[in-house]
């Protein structure tokens, strides 16, 4: 027996009783739920899209989903863990007429293996249990091919989403003064490039999300959800809007809007409860990429003007849950279990 195979016996004798933990059950859940979710915008995305090197691109896309939700499914059971509901047939609705354009759907891919990367490895870095480790490690390679594809066929389709180029260092300096960070002095002194590249990954992903709910705001069912959509585009506006005058003011070059590659369908390729859900989807992302970004901002004015879109994000989220848990589209999360709950309930408190 050669080393690796005497480790991988030696991990699966000492884990073989080991049950998942709450960071495992609550990534293997999440990652469900968005899984089969994409499964099905592939799905619409296939049944439109034209140009041939897209339609590939999104075939291995989708392929990539179905089985990292087959593997989650096999996972709960062997587990004796009931799999979740997630997204299938019933939440694509079939001969729909295109709601993107073709171009608009590699971006949307490659947006969403940036952003897998990051949960991913955030999955994997809280995992101990060898399986787990080794899925979500594939998850991360999955995502980086996907995410390296996508860069390139943009980028042969004539867009290119870099960051804007700096001049490179002459020598090694030290910050000496405390005006440096300052939120009054401060702004007047050029962008660092954490913060060229965290202010142009917010606008770029608020870019993805404001065509998204206009797309969505266009075909959804009722008044009430398309106002949600609208709200969640005008909010996804001002942040591209205030943060792309940052880059402006320094002469730096900002995103370009995807908003024409929404088409004037009405009809929807997708369930209100899809639609709804990716919305929340966007929104828990977009918190987290405001927190990243904080911790990299050194200028005090950048940091605040972050800040005030926290609470009004938040808020946004908050009023979509509280609408999909209306219409029962929620579904619970694992949780810890109720002491008081199952203590009251005991044989010993029945009188």
């Amino acid at each position: 027996m050669d080393k690796n195979s005497f480790v991988e016996e030696q991990i699966k004798e000492h884990q073989q009783y080991k049950k998942l933990t709450a960071s495992e059950l609550a990534d293997l859940f999440a990652n469900f739920q968005g899984d089969s979710m994409f499964t099905c915008v592939f799905e619409h995305f296939l049944q439109v899209v034209e140009d041939v090197e897209v339609k590939d691109y999104i075939e291995f896309a989708k392929a990539l989903s179905k089985r990292h939700v087959k593997q989650v499914s096999d996972i709960f059971t062997m587990e004796k863990i009931p799999v979740p509901v997630g997204f299938g047939e019933q939440d694509v609705r079939k001969d729909a007429p295109r709601l993107f354009s073709d171009l608009f759907m590699i971006f949307y891919i490659t947006q969403m293996a940036s952003i897998s990367l990051t949960i991913y490895s955030s999955a994997y870095g809280n995992a101990s249990r060898q399986d787990i480790m080794n899925y979500f490690r594939n998850n991360i390679n999955d995502s980086a091919e996907t995410y390296e594809r996508g860069i390139h066929l943009l980028l042969s389709k004539g867009m290119d989403l870099s960051p804007p180029t700096i001049p490179y260092a002459k020598k090694v300096d030290f910050v000496e003064d405390k005006s440096f960070i300052s939120i009054f002095t401060g702004r007047d002194r050029p962008l660092t490039a954490p913060e060229i590249k965290h202010l142009q990954f917010i606008i770029n992903t608020n870019i993805l999300g404001k065509s998204l709910m206009l797309g969505f705001s266009q075909v959804a069912s009722s008044e009430k959800i398309r106002k949600n959509f609208q709200e969640g585009a005008k909010l996804a506006g001002k942040q591209i809007k205030g943060l792309s005058l940052i880059l402006e003011k320094q002469d730096l070059p900002s995103p370009k809007l995807l908003d024409a590659h929404v088409t004037d369908s009405t009809s929807s390729p997708f369930s209100d409860k899809l639609m709804m859900f990716h919305g929340s989807l966007a929104g828990s992302v977009a918190l987290t990429n405001m927190g990243t970004a904080l911790g990299q901002m050194m200028r005090h004015d950048l940091a605040a003007e972050i800040m005030l879109f926290i609470p009004l994000i938040g808020k946004y989220n908050n009023d979509g849950l509280n609408m999909m848990i209306e219409h029962g589209w929620v579904e619970e999360p694992f949780t810890a279990a109720d002491r008081k709950k199952l203590s009251d309930s005991s044989p010993g408190n029945q009188t």
